[in-house]
């Protein structure tokens, strides 16, 4: 009989004990319940932040190389240009008889319809090397021929590569030279043929912002620009604070997409002066360009103009542009025109 309550005691202490352990456990669980455990942050993460904004003009991490399409721009042309809007860097450049033509470049696009077309110039080789860039031409001058030889530039030829990579727009009344446009969708397929590099080997020219940009205090107003090339050529910029680009005239006219029949709007402007001469013994007065070395210019965004230096030490080498503290510029999220402007020209700015 003693046994059995001896037994049966130490049963009930084995359940006391239980529960006293289980007592404790409840009470230390009530107690840090709503603590942090040392070591350990169990506070609540906050909501992540909105995302940064990120540049929409170009995809900055993109590695693919650009096409960079010579640009008739003689006034027979130019009621024709189709697709400009859509390039992220634009340069004009004068050539022959005062005339300019531009160099657009497009990345990552797919447009169906861009030019209209137009021979090469062998100084707008430097500025498709700056950007490691596809050249896409209608043609070339003996110098610009020569130099895509000897400088093995990977170049779309529309007298070499027909239909449908290029092809000429049936508008009546103007002359054939003034009617050659491309397909860069139809291009890609062309690179690949060819077997030319995709993918680049140098960072975008410029540096971009997504949000607006802080100008230095040198900052000036900058509604009007007059970018004077010759007598017969001038580009015209109208600042539309609304919408915060530049609308783009030539010669005073508005500067319009053929197909969808809006004006060309801009960003970004960089203006410069440059010597330009006329090559001894070319009998079409073709061009010689004095781009190599550096100099002053003009930075205009947004309203405002700011007064920067430019630098290129070589063919190849990017044009480098600064404020005049020596740091370099970033531009606002959108396109920019790069005009070389000759000494013999004009920029005005008010």
């Amino acid at each position: 009989m003693k046994k059995k309550l001896k037994k049966k005691n130490i049963i009930i202490l084995f359940v006391i004990a239980i529960l006293l352990i289980a007592g404790i456990a409840t009470t230390v669980i009530l107690l840090t319940k709503d603590k942090p455990v040392e070591g350990n942050n169990s506070k609540k993460e906050e909501p992540s932040n909105p995302e940064e904004p990120t540049v929409q003009v170009v995809d900055l991490n993109s590695k693919s190389r650009p096409y960079a399409v010579m640009i008739n721009n003689i006034g027979a042309a130019r009621p024709y240009h189709t697709g400009l809007q859509d390039a992220y860097l634009v340069y004009e450049i004068v050539v022959e008889g005062g005339i300019t033509r531009y160099l657009a470049l497009f990345k990552d696009k797919t447009n169906e319809v861009v030019g209209n077309i137009r021979s090469a110039r062998h100084y707008y080789i430097d500025y498709v090397l700056e950007n490691d860039a596809y050249y896409v031409h209608w043609g070339w001058s003996p110098q610009a021929e020569s130099d895509i030889a000897s400088l093995d530039i990977d170049n779309l030829n529309g007298l070499t590569y027909g239909s449908p990579y290029f092809f000429r727009q049936n508008i009546s009344g103007v002359n054939i030279e003034h009617r050659a446009f491309t397909n860069l969708k139809e291009l890609a397929n062309l690179v690949d043929k060819l077997g030319y590099r995709k993918e680049t080997n140098k960072d975008l020219l410029l540096n971009y912002s997504a949000t607006s940009v802080e100008l230095p205090e040198s900052a000036t107003e900058a509604t009007n620009i007059d970018l004077k090339y010759s007598s017969s050529s001038t580009t015209n910029y109208v600042y539309d604070s609304e919408a915060k680009v530049y609308k783009q005239f030539v010669n005073n006219k508005e500067h319009t997409d053929y197909e969808t029949k809006e004006q060309y709007t801009v960003k970004n402007i960089i203006a410069y002066q440059v010597g330009n001469t006329s090559i001894a013994g070319d009998n079409k007065g073709r061009q010689d360009l004095d781009n190599i070395g550096s100099g002053k210019g003009y930075f205009i965004t947004e309203g405002k103009a700011v007064p920067i230096t430019w630098e290129k030490t070589s063919r190849s080498s990017q044009t480098i542009y600064r404020y005049e503290d020596g740091t370099e510029i970033t531009v606002n999220d959108g396109n920019t025109w790069i005009h070389l402007v000759p000494t013999s020209g004009n920029i005005s700015i008010s």
